[in-house]
C-alpha cells in the first residue's frame, strides 16, 4: 500500500470522525471501553468484541461469516453501558477496504440497532433499521431514548430476497468502533448535558435535546410534567379517578390518591376506604366501643353509639355511664328495691342492695322477711323463746302466757296470761297468782273459792269459810241450812193420799216462802183443835192407799228434820222460789 493510499484512508477516517463529532457535539461518549459481547468470533486473535469500544480505529471486531450458504444466518454484537442513560445518537464505523468499499457496504447493509434497559433482547426497542439503500461505512443515527444495552444485529436468511447491492454470501461483520452518545448524568439534557430534567419527569428522564418528559411521575401531566392532575384524578398519567373517602369531602392527593387531610370518622387506610374494625370507631378508628353495648353488639363505627341500646345497668348513647343513683337494670328504668337500707344505693345492674337491707329483711334485693325466730339487721337478732309472735323488723313480741315486755323477757307481776293481760284476782291471798294460769298460789281470801278465787262461798257457810276448790263449807252451816255447801233448808215431810210431796234441796229462798205459808196454816189449825179439846191433837189423813201418817205438831227439843222433796208425777207440780 502506497503512502498516498494510506494518507487517503487516514484522511477519510478523520473526516468521518469530524462529521460524527460535529453531529454529536456537546454529548458524551457512553460506550467507551465498556463491556462488549458478540454472537460468534472469527478464527484467530484480534477480533474480539471489545475492539469496537477501544477507541482505536485500526482494531475491529470480526465474526464468522453469515449468508445464504453459511451455517450461521444471524449475527449480533452488544455493549453494556453500565447503567441506564439518556441516549442521543449512535455512531457505527464498519471496516473499510478502499478497493472493495461497495462489498463492505453490501455486508453492512440491512443491520438494525436496538436499545434496552436490561439484558433481555425481547424487551429491547428498535432504535434504527437499515433500508434498501446501502449505508455509508461510517454511519450515525439519532436515537433519542434511554437504556443500558445497545445491540447491533444483522441477518442473511436463505429464503429471503434482498435488495440490490446486499451481499448474501460470506457476509463478515467487522465493527471498528461503536460510539453511543448521550449524557452520563442521568437527569440532564441539552448540549453539554448541563441542564437538569424537569423535576416530575418519570425516573428523571427527559428528552436529551429539549428536556421534555417522555413520561411523568404519577400525579403530573404536560410536556414538562409541571401540571397537577385535575381535581378528582390522580396517579400515572392522571388516569385514576379518586375513590378516597376523604375527610370533609376533600379531594384525594393528585399523586398517591391518598387523603392528605385524613379520613372521616369511621374509616382508615390510605384511601380511607376501609371501615373501622369491629369495636373501634371515630377519627382514625382510635376509639374503643363500650363493652356494655347490648348483648355485645358492635357500636356505630362513626359515632360510637350503641344502636341496640345498653346492657342492664348502663346508660347514654355510648353506654359508658352506670345508672343514676336509685335506678338499675335495662334502660335504668327500675327503681332500687324499697327495702334497701339506702334506696339510692343498689347495684346498677341487678339491683342488689349494696348497703344491705332495712331491719327485718334479707336477700340480694331484700325481698325475704326474717324467719325462724329472727329479726332486725340482717336477721341477726334472735326472738325470745317466750314470744308467741315476733315482729321481724324490730323483734317486738306478743308474749306467751306468763311473760311481758318488749321481747317478753319479764315475768308477769300480779298478773297472768299472754302479755300478762289479766290481773290476779283481788281475792287471791296477797293478790298473788300463777303467772301462766292465774291460779291463786297462796290460796283464797275468806269467803271465796275456785282456782282463781273468783267464786264466793255460800253465804250460809259458817263464818263463810269453804273449801278452796270445791266450795264445800269447811266449818258447817248456819242454823237452818245443811248440805255440802249449806244451800239446803230443813222443812217437815207430809203425805197426801195418792201423792208424795217432797221439797228437796230447794234453794233457801224458795223454801223460805213455802215454809212460812205452811207454818202459818199449821199454827192456825193447831190452835183451833187445842181450843176444842185442850189436849194434844192428832189428825189422820187418809191417803190414796188408805194408810195414814201422823203429823206431830208438838215441837220438841232438838227436833229431827227430814228433807222435803217434790216428786213430779204427772206434770201437776210447780217450783216454788223463796223470795
Amino acid at each position: 500500500m502506497t503512502c498516498t493510499t494510506r494518507s487517503s484512508m487516514y484522511f477519510s477516517k478523520v473526516l468521518t470522525f469530524l462529521v460524527a463529532f460535529s453531529f454529536c457535539k456537546g454529548y458524551e461518549d457512553l460506550s467507551s471501553n465498556k463491556i462488549a459481547t458478540q454472537s460468534h468470533t472469527y478464527q484467530g486473535s484480534g477480533y474480539e468484541a471489545s475492539n469496537a469500544v477501544d477507541r482505536v480505529g485500526a482494531t475491529c471486531m470480526r465474526t464468522t461469516d453469515i449468508g445464504t450458504t453459511s451455517p450461521q444466518k444471524t449475527v449480533w454484537w452488544k455493549v453494556d453501558l453500565g447503567g441506564v442513560y439518556n441516549i442521543h445518537s449512535i455512531n457505527v464505523q464498519f471496516k473499510n477496504y478502499p478497493s472493495v468499499e461497495s462489498r463492505q457496504r453490501g455486508r453492512f447493509a440491512g443491520f438494525s440497532l436496538y436499545v434496552s434497559k436490561n439484558d433481555n433482547m425481547d424487551s429491547s426497542s428498535l432504535c434504527y433499521k437499515d433500508g434498501p439503500d446501502l449505508p455509508p461505512l461510517n454511519f450515525t443515527t439519532t436515537c433519542i431514548t434511554s437504556g443500558r444495552y445497545v445491540t447491533f444485529y444483522n441477518e442473511r436468511l436463505g429464503a429471503e430476497t434482498y435488495p440490490s447491492g446486499y451481499e448474501t454470501i460470506n457476509v463478515f461483520t467487522e465493527l471498528c468502533e461503536v460510539i453511543v452518545y448521550g449524557c452520563k448524568t442521568f437527569d440532564v439534557y441539552g448540549s453539554g448535558c448541563k441542564q437538569h430534567c424537569p423535576t416530575n419527569c418519570k425516573h428523571n428522564i427527559c428528552h436529551i435535546q429539549n428536556g421534555t418528559c417522555s413520561n411523568c411521575d404519577p400525579g403530573w401531566t404536560g410536556s414538562f410534567c409541571t401540571t397537577k392532575c385535575l381535581e378528582g384524578w390522580y396517579g400515572q398519567d392522571c388516569l385514576k379517578p379518586c375513590v378516597a373517602n376523604c375527610r370533609d369531602n376533600a379531594t384525594c392527593h393528585h399523586v398517591t390518591g391518598y387523603c392528605d387531610v385524613g379520613c372521616p370518622p369511621g374509616w382508615i387506610g390510605d384511601l380511607c376506604t376501609k371501615p373501622c374494625d369491629d369495636g373501634q370507631f371515630g377519627l382514625n378508628c382510635s376509639n374503643t366501643c363500650s363493652s356494655f353495648c347490648f348483648n355485645d353488639t358492635v357500636c356505630d363505627r362513626v359515632t360510637g353509639h350503641c344502636d341496640e341500646g345498653c346492657d342492664p345497668g348502663y346508660t347514654n348513647l355510648h353506654c359508658n355511664e352506670t345508672c343514676p343513683p336509685g335506678y338499675f337494670g335495662k334502660g335504668c328504668e327500675t327503681e332500687c328495691p324499697e327495702r334497701c337500707s339506702n334506696t339510692t344505693d343498689c347495684h346498677h345492674i341487678d339491683g342488689t342492695c349494696a348497703g344491705g337491707c332495712i331491719d327485718g329483711y334479707i336477700g340480694d334485693i331484700c325481698d325475704e322477711s326474717c324467719t325462724n325466730g329472727s329479726y332486725g339487721t340482717n336477721c341477726s337478732g334472735v326472738c325470745s323463746p317466750n314470744c308467741k309472735t315476733c315482729r321481724h323488723t324490730d323483734g317486738r313480741c306478743s308474749c306467751k302466757a306468763g311473760w311481758m315486755g318488749f321481747n317478753c323477757s319479764s315475768e308477769c307481776d300480779n298478773s297472768y296470761g299472754e302479755d300478762c293481760q289479766y290481773g290476779c284476782s283481788r281475792h287471791c291471798v296477797n293478790q298473788t297468782c300463777d303467772r301462766f294460769t292465774g291460779s291463786c298460789v297462796n290460796g283464797c281470801e275468806v269467803g271465796y273459792h275456785g282456782n282463781r278465787c273468783d267464786q264466793e262461798c255460800t253465804e250460809h257457810c259458817f263464818n263463810k269459810s269453804c273449801h278452796r276448790f270445791n266450795g264445800r263449807c269447811l266449818m258447817g252451816c248456819e242454823d237452818g241450812f245443811y248440805g255440802g255447801k249449806c244451800d239446803l233448808m230443813h222443812v217437815l215431810t207430809f203425805q197426801e193420799k195418792g201423792f208424795d210431796f217432797q221439797l228437796s234441796k230447794l234453794s233457801i229462798w224458795n223454801i223460805g216462802l213455802i215454809g212460812s205459808l205452811s207454818l202459818n196454816v199449821i199454827f192456825m189449825f193447831g190452835c183451833l183443835i187445842c181450843l176444842g179439846k185442850r189436849t194434844t191433837c192428832k189428825r189422820q189423813i187418809q191417803l190414796k192407799n188408805n194408810s195414814y201418817v201422823g203429823l206431830d205438831l208438838q215441837l220438841k227439843e232438838n227436833p229431827t228434820y227430814e228433807d222435803v222433796r217434790i216428786s213430779r208425777m204427772d206434770k201437776s207440780y210447780t217450783n216454788i222460789t223463796l223470795q
